[in-house]
């Protein structure tokens, strides 16, 4: 899966290991980047990554 790849709401909600109702939840809430085109959500894979770490508990970002 290549860094640009845009992704449905079910490939986000594996990638990060939960479920597809949190992602859509996260989306409704602005608390994830997407985009809503006509009733989907797509979301941009590097978007997803960056937005990870930066909401990554402090203490494990020296990890990075």
């Amino acid at each position: 899966m290549g860094n640009d790849e845009i992704m449905t709401l079910e490939e986000v909600a594996a990638y990060l290991r939960v479920k597809p109702q949190t992602i859509y939840k996260w989306a409704q809430e602005n608390r994830i980047p997407a985009a809503k085109l006509g009733k989907e959500w797509r979301f941009k894979k590097s978007m997803v990554d960056k937005w990870f770490i930066e909401n990554m508990d402090e203490k494990f970002k020296k990890y990075i």
